[in-house]
């Protein structure tokens, strides 16, 4: 146990070194980049539903089904996405692949568990040519933030679990924006860069009632609230000239002081109802809303042209098994899963709301003797409008994770006779 506790640690903090930004999206471009998905692949392959908790799947968005939890379980996954840009005027294309995240749930005792890992919070990622009449930009922009986090959930009562996120946030956003003039032999170019670094906050709760019928009634709250977390800041400014290859050979550069700010994190909060029959089927809705987003930037990126506002998202999904302890018939123990999600953004750009939407499936496919399994979710979604000359997103995304879980509790004391 030891020894595999140490491998998976040293996995862990080298994901932490290496994490990047995981997305391609011009309205990244606007304040700290878009919000990723922060949880397992089930959860994506349910419409994102956060809701849903049992005793050997990971919950990373709720740390109240950790009370719940009763085997040492691993979580791991990745997504693939193929975008699709659509403009008025002309059609792009972009693809790119990330590590979701990177998990650990260990029970203790009965009614307490614990987990750790890491995953991205927020993502930037894009490359933007503006020409008009003479004056022609690139805008091109990387990096976002991650956190890794602690969580603890405790069941007080067999119906009511309730648990807490502990978050360290970190990460980088860089905006590169190069101009050139007609006629003007030499170009500028504008370099921001801020780190960020600070602790979070979320508490959950879990409730499940069995009624008279067989049936579970399922119901889950979070509550995140607001946070603040500093943002070290730094600028440059360059004049540069351009080589026959488009490269930029800098001819005088300096540095801009930039003071120092605090980043505010907006609450946040999710309320969601269900219903299902235990080991066999599951339905339920769910509403998350996010706080203003106050702020366009912590340097600068963004534009006047964009505004933000509260946020929604309204999400609906389940899953079905034919037969979870079927012998014979290995396709009856597949968990089949599907869902459909909207999302309200909140992002306001030339008096347009980008909004989202996606429809998921996915399936759960059993892996050894015990409780594992592989995870394949599909999603295909849109962002975004062409209207006032926006641009639209249409992506797919195949998603994989591992849930491997272990057949022996870590913290058991063993009994000889």
């Amino acid at each position: 146990m030891i020894k595999r506790f140490i491998v998976i640690v040293a996995v862990f903090f080298t994901v932490v070194a290496t994490a990047q930004e995981n997305v391609s999206s011009p309205y990244s471009y606007y304040g700290i980049g878009l919000n990723t998905f922060k949880g397992t692949v089930e959860n994506r392959s349910m419409g994102g539903l956060s809701m849903f908790s049992d005793s050997i799947h990971l919950n990373l968005r709720n740390p109240a089904g950790y009370g719940r939890l009763r085997r040492t379980t691993y979580a791991l996954g990745g997504s693939h996405e193929r975008l699709t840009l659509n403009a008025n005027t002309a059609e792009d294309e972009a693809k790119v692949s990330s590590l979701d995240y990177l998990a650990i749930g260990v029970p203790v005792g009965g009614n307490l568990g614990f987990a750790f890992g890491v995953l991205p919070y927020t993502s930037v990622g894009y490359q933007i040519l503006d020409i008009r009449e003479d004056v022609a930009s690139r805008l091109e922009g990387r990096g976002g933030m991650n956190k890794v986090f602690l969580s603890s959930g405790y069941q007080v009562i067999p119906s009511l679990s309730l648990g807490v996120d502990v978050n360290y946030n970190f990460g980088n956003l860089q905006n590169h924006r190069t101009l050139i003039r007609d006629e003007v032999q030499l170009g500028s170019r504008d370099v921001s860069r801020s780190d960020l670094m600070g602790f979070s906050y979320n508490f959950g709760a879990d409730f499940q009632q069995r009624l008279k019928n067989g049936l579970n009634l399922h119901a889950a709250a979070t509550y995140s609230p607001t946070t603040n977390i500093d943002a070290e800041n730094s600028r440059q400014l360059a004049t540069i000239a351009f080589s026959p290859n488009g490269g930029e050979a800098v001819v005088e550069e300096r540095d801009i002081n930039v003071a120092d700010s605090e980043l505010t994190l907006p609450a946040k909060y999710t309320i969601g109802l269900g219903l299902g029959r235990p080991n066999k089927w599951f339905f339920g809705g769910e509403y998350v809303s996010t706080d203003d987003n106050s702020f366009l930037s912590v340097n600068g990126a963004g534009g006047a042209n964009a505004n933000f506002a509260n946020a929604a998202q309204y999400k609906f999904g389940g899953y079905f098994i034919p037969q979870y302890n079927s012998i014979t018939n290995y396709f009856n123990r597949i968990v089949y899963r599907a869902g459909f999600r909207f999302e309200e953004t909140g992002l306001n750009i030339n008096n347009q709301d980008i909004n989202e939407f996606g429809i998921t499936f996915g399936v759960g496919l059993p892996v050894g003797p015990g409780f594992s399994n592989i995870n394949l979710g599909f999603e295909y979604g849109q962002r975004g409008t062409t209207d006032s000359g926006l641009i639209q997103e249409d992506f797919f995304r195949l998603s994989v994770g591992l849930s491997l879980t272990e057949a022996r509790r870590w913290f058991e004391r063993r009994k000889f006779n």
